[in-house]
């Protein structure tokens, strides 16, 4: 298989979409979530989405597939959610390597199945890695702002379990998404090179951050300029942004990436913003025009989808990326660069 490195040289990737949004299409009850396996569970585990790899695999693998037919070079893994930080919400923390293991592997099995009969075109899995549920950075009460819910070395230590579950399932990326505050990002970056020390294949590694309102700034304060310096310092194949915002709103937060970095930009934007009732309505055509202005700037290597967004998105954005040759990546001047948290020196 040609390195993906190589590949994103020659044409944009093309990401896949929501795993979420498919899920609800089923419309899975408390006892579909719990499975033969989990039936006298103590707690309530409807919307666990991340348990219905074990629950429900062939409702996850033909998610995987339809979005594979659709177009997408990469697909994530069902493990979004998937760290003992998360799973404690169900008392499932001792569940999380076997969830990553076999997330992974039902996502790998998809792929090679679809990229057989598009030799030409390989398939890659990418392993999903949430932000968590807690912030490192930030107190989650008003009234004592110097206590924080969780320190980085437990989130270290989580990241790392989750990690080494994906890697050993097969995974050929990991996906660091969705990144609302960047010390939480950078202890799943560690993570990662803990887990990864030692093994024969140093597997690429994604990082992809998000603008939570129109201040463009993450949820810990960062803008756009200083996320990227506060996590290059790790060696990345991309950096981009997803979720929060929709595909124009996103626009001139890609355009600060695709300016500073020599990396490749990736963007997976929502269906638009969400209605009254937390639902997207916008339609693939329509998200793929306003994709299209990311395409006219050269901003991206990388596009998909994130809330919101089915096959029939991912379809219309592959259709659209032919039409495109790839970002150039380039090396950046040399420069001191310093963000609010980090400082790295370019060269």
């Amino acid at each position: 298989m040609m390195s993906i490195e190589k590949i994103l040289k020659q044409r944009i990737l093309v990401l896949d979409g929501a795993m979420g949004t498919m899920l609800q299409r089923y419309e899975f009850k408390e006892a579909d979530f719990r499975g033969s396996r989990f039936k006298d569970w103590p707690q309530p585990l409807q919307g666990n989405n991340d348990l219905l790899s074990l629950t429900q695999p062939k409702a996850i693998a033909e998610i995987h597939r339809k979005y594979l037919l659709a177009g997408a070079d990469i697909i994530e893994t069902n493990t979004f959610s998937s760290t003992s930080v998360a799973m404690a919400d169900y008392g499932m923390e001792a569940l999380v390597y076997e969830l990553n293991l076999e997330a992974a592997r039902i996502a790998v099995e998809a792929a090679l199945e679809i990229g057989k009969a598009t030799p030409d075109k390989p398939r890659f899995v990418a392993g999903s890695i949430g932000p968590t549920n807690k912030t490192a950075s930030l107190s989650p009460d008003v009234n004592n702002p110097g206590y924080r819910a969780i320190s980085f070395e437990e989130l270290r230590v989580s990241y790392r379990e989750q990690v080494t579950g994906l890697l050993d399932g097969g995974v050929h990326l990991l996906l660091v998404e969705t990144v609302f505050d960047t010390l939480n990002a950078k202890a799943a970056l560690m993570a990662i090179a803990d887990a990864q020390e030692g093994r024969p294949n140093r597997v690429p590694v994604m990082i992809s951050g998000t603008i939570t309102d129109a201040s463009g700034r993450t949820l810990s304060g960062q803008t756009a300029e200083a996320f990227l310096i506060s996590v290059t310092h790790a060696p990345l194949l991309s950096v981009g942004f997803n979720c929060a915002l929709g595909a124009s709103q996103l626009t001139p937060y890609l355009q600060v990436l695709a300016d500073r970095s020599d990396l490749a930009v990736s963007a997976h934007p929502n269906a638009g913003l969400p209605n009254a009732f937390g639902a997207y309505d916008q339609g693939p055509a329509e998200m793929a025009q306003q994709i299209r202005e990311y395409l006219e700037k050269g901003l991206i290597n990388i596009v998909g989808g994130c809330c919101g967004t089915t096959p029939e998105h991912i379809s219309a954005i592959a259709a659209l990326v032919r039409e495109y040759d790839p970002r150039e990546t380039r090396d950046t001047p040399e420069e001191i660069a310093v963000s609010a948290s980090s400082k790295t020196e370019r060269s």
